[in-house]
């Protein structure tokens, strides 16, 4: 039989390059996809990363006027002792399990998942002494010098947040008043966000991390800390405490309650609710280690994208109390 031959002068250099370059690029693009997506530790070590606590000033607070709130209540919800973590976020996408992509620690309300409602949350059991549900919640913290038992899964490894999980030595939530004014209830059912998770590519509008350390009171940078030997890094989140008096939920769930200004005076047209503020210790954590914040993928776990969410559910007599202890300038705690 007679075969033809085939001619090879002038066709297949231009193919080959073809079928080079097209491999190149199929290669490159699942590289860079592979290090956004699930890269093995997103975090660096440059400088800019970690602040040594002894070069952070402290905060300088707004002396309180003459009808001011100058209160607090403290509400022991432990530290998640349970382990009672997902990687959903029910403020900013209910329904969506998954929906982080990273993981949250949880005090609080038992229940709180993508699925829950405000019906589920009013009738969960809780952790918080008194019997406050409101479910309180933020990424996760991981030492990096020892693997997750979560490399595989969603909101961990699957998204690039390796290291093992800490918990806290001690959460403490507190509200407290305002420097100008007396303070007004939450609504039930309230929703409130504190911090961008997104900040490391969407700017800084919206970045409230504070780090610091232990035993530093009122010392905060948007880095990670290095503390000294028996100091441990905290995280403080404030939330914003001038609500609009009508919703309690918005959009982009941040224009119902509002940050005030420094001096503590709400804009017009809102009014100062208790402002909620939660500090989280990590005292056991061993002095030197090397620790990251669970982020989205893209934002390469920058500590800047630190954040927190709140979801009121405390009755409203409950809630009455609580006003009632901030406005009379003492010192509470939840029974």
């Amino acid at each position: 039989m007679w075969i033809p031959r085939l001619r090879t002068r002038s066709r297949p250099v231009p193919v080959v390059l073809a079928v080079t370059v097209c491999l190149s690029v199929a290669i490159a693009v699942g590289v860079v996809f592979a290090a956004g997506r699930a890269g093995p530790d997103r975090t660096t070590a440059s400088a800019d990363r970690y602040t040594e606590i002894a070069a952070v000033a402290a905060a300088v607070l707004p002396p309180a006027g003459p009808d001011a709130s100058t209160g607090s209540l403290t509400v022991a919800c432990g530290r998640n002792e349970r382990g009672h973590r997902n990687a959903d976020n029910l403020v900013v996408a209910p329904g969506v399990v998954g929906g982080a992509h990273h993981t949250h620690d949880y005090v609080g309300n038992v229940s709180a998942n993508a699925l829950s409602t405000n019906g589920s949350l009013a009738t969960a059991a809780t952790t918080c002494a008194g019997g406050d549900r409101s479910t309180y919640y933020w990424p996760v913290l991981r030492r990096l010098d020892r693997p997750g038992t979560d490399v595989h899964a969603v909101g961990g490894g699957a998204d690039g947040n390796t290291g093992a999980i800490v918990t806290p030595s001690s959460v403490r939530v507190e509200f407290r008043g305002n420097p100008v004014s007396k303070v007004v209830a939450m609504p039930r059912f309230l929703r409130l966000v504190t911090g961008d998770a997104v900040a490391a590519t969407a700017g800084d509008a919206h970045v409230r991390a504070q780090w610091g350390c232990s035993g530093y009171p009122e010392r905060f940078t948007t880095t990670y800390t290095r503390c000294p030997q028996g100091s441990g890094p905290t995280r403080t989140f404030d939330f914003p405490s001038c609500w609009n008096g009508l919703a309690t939920d918005s959009p982009d769930h941040r224009a119902h309650v509002v940050f005030p200004a420094v001096n503590g005076v709400c804009p017009q047209g809102t009014f100062p609710v208790p402002q909620l503020r939660v500090t989280l210790t990590y005292d056991d954590l061993p002095h030197g280690t090397r620790y990251a914040v669970d982020s989205f993928p893209e934002q390469r776990r920058d500590p800047k994208t630190d954040h927190a969410f709140f979801i009121n559910v405390m009755t409203d007599r409950r809630m009455a109390s609580l006003v009632r202890c901030v406005n009379e300038a003492r010192r509470c705690h939840a029974k």
